[in-house]
This record gives structure tokens, sequence and C-alpha cells, in this order.
């Protein structure tokens, strides 16, 4: 029987735009260090994501020491952007139901996003710890905070449950868009060898050195039909999620994490579920 491994660890520096894979990652306790520090909105705070923007998927942020980034997109020039200096004063972002107090990037960041996708955008950054957001109150518990991510700090998905899924999509009535590969499901944490849909039923899990709560299934939204790579979307695998991975009123694939402590988390590193 294969050992459970931690098989890869994604980032994604600006929140919907391409993720970046790493070795190596610290586990901060709001999310993974470098993790959705960064987002795209409009110019009244509004978040923008792939859901109404889909070129987003195309576009990459390349961290860079210091916590800036270097921009790419097709058919834009690159561009180095900096941290922003709080002291320039702050503003406030929208997610869903939610606030957030970040800092503008320089205009040309700003200029750079609305050229790309075409509207008026903004490039923010959250810069303190003390500006990260509550986790969802119905999953959270008092004082755990979130970064830029939706609701809750990672997303763990695993490799058998995508070849499972897969195996559904080949029966389904979209055969021809699969097998998916697992960037639509944009997670921080995939894990190898353990069975498909085990983790429905976990509750604490330990990857390497660091333990997490299982806060709740992944509900998942359009994103998942974009192709990653060209922004195209289609039917699956939402299609096959509503047969087979229906919850109450969530298409279900993965699961939320909340960092029990700190520490740092390595591909390679043992999978031990807890509870």
């Amino acid at each position: 029987m294969t050992t459970p491994r931690l098989a890869a660890l994604h980032l994604y520096p600006v929140k919907s735009l391409a993720g970046v894979g790493t070795t190596r990652a610290v586990v901060e306790p709001w999310g993974l260090s470098g993790d959705r520090r960064w987002m795209v909105t409009g110019p009244d705070g509004t978040l923008f994501t792939q859901r109404a923007h889909p070129r987003m998927a195309q576009a990459a942020a390349e961290p860079l020491p210091g916590g800036g980034l270097r921009l790419s997109a097709p058919g834009m020039r690159p561009l180095t952007v900096e941290v922003p200096d709080p002291a320039a004063g702050t503003t406030v972002a929208r997610m869903w139901h939610t606030e957030v107090e970040v800092v503008e990037a320089a205009a040309e960041a700003c200029a750079w996003f609305t050229a790309y996708l075409g509207t008026d955008a903004r490039l923010v950054h959250l810069d303190a710890p003390e500006r990260r957001r509550p986790v969802d109150p119905e999953y959270g518990r008092p004082g755990e905070t979130v970064n830029l991510a939706d609701e809750l700090p990672l997303l763990l998905t695993t490799v058998s449950s995508l070849e499972a899924l897969n195996l559904l999509v080949a029966q389904g009535d979209h055969p021809d868009e699969g097998p998916l590969p697992m960037d639509r499901f944009r997670p921080n944490v995939v894990v190898g060898g353990t069975p498909p849909w085990s983790e429905d039923g976990w509750r604490r899990v330990r990857i390497g050195e660091v333990s997490f709560r299982v806060a709740r299934p992944c509900g998942r939204c359009v994103i998942t039909t974009t192709d990653q790579a060209t922004a195209e979307r289609g039917k699956e695998p939402l299609r096959t999620l509503a047969r087979h991975r229906r919850f109450g009123d969530r298409l279900v694939f993965g699961q939320k994490l909340v960092p029990e402590h700190t520490g740092v988390l390595r591909t390679g590193d043992l999978f031990e579920v807890l509870e």
C-alpha cells in the first residue's frame, strides 16, 4: 500500500491569477506565506475573480524576494511591482460579505490590469497580520484569521479523488472535456496515497510537522469549468459534481483547512489522518 504523502504545494500570490508550484511553504496562522496577499478589485474596491473575468487565469504573478511580484500575461509586457508602503494610506476592499483594509499598489500596476482586463481595475495588497479577516464564523473559532482566500486559510485536494472524478466525467455527458487537471480546483496542498473521497470523513490531519483542523468541504463554482491555460469554459466538472458530489447546496471537491500551529511543509512530507 502506498504511504500517503504531500504530492504538491501551490501558492496563489494574487487571488484568482495563475498558481505557482513550490516544493516548500511556510504555514502561518492565516494560510501559507506568500499565498493570496494581493488581489484585483474594481475602483470601488469590489473583488475581481475568474468568475466574471476568466482571462485572469492566464495572468501570472511570480513572487519576488521581499514580497513583490513580476506580472505577465498574453499580449502584455511584464511588470515588476513593489510592495506598496502602508504609510501612504489604506483603502477598503470588499470580498463577498466582508471588508478588508488593504494598500493600493503603484499606478503602473493598476494601469496594467486595466489594460489587460479591459475595465478599470486596481491591484491591492494585504500588508499586516492585524489586517487579516476573521475566518468564516460558522466554521472558525475566535481569533482565527485568514488572508485573501475565500473564508478559510488552506484548501486540500487528493490525487485519488481527482482520478475518481475523471472516471465519472468520462462516463457523463461531456467526456471530451476530461480528464481534468488539478489546477482547475486551485488547491494549496495535494495529497497522494489516500483512498478516493476518504477526505470526506477527516476531522484533523497532519502534513509533515504541521497539524490542521479540517473545517468543511469546499463548495465549487464556475471557476472549475475554466481552462486555466486558455480561459475557455466548459460544463465540467460542475455537471458531474452535481450528479455525484452534491452535499446540501454545495457541489463538493476538496476540504478547507485551518492550521493548528505554524511550521514548514515540503513536498514528500508524510500525511496522517489524526481524527
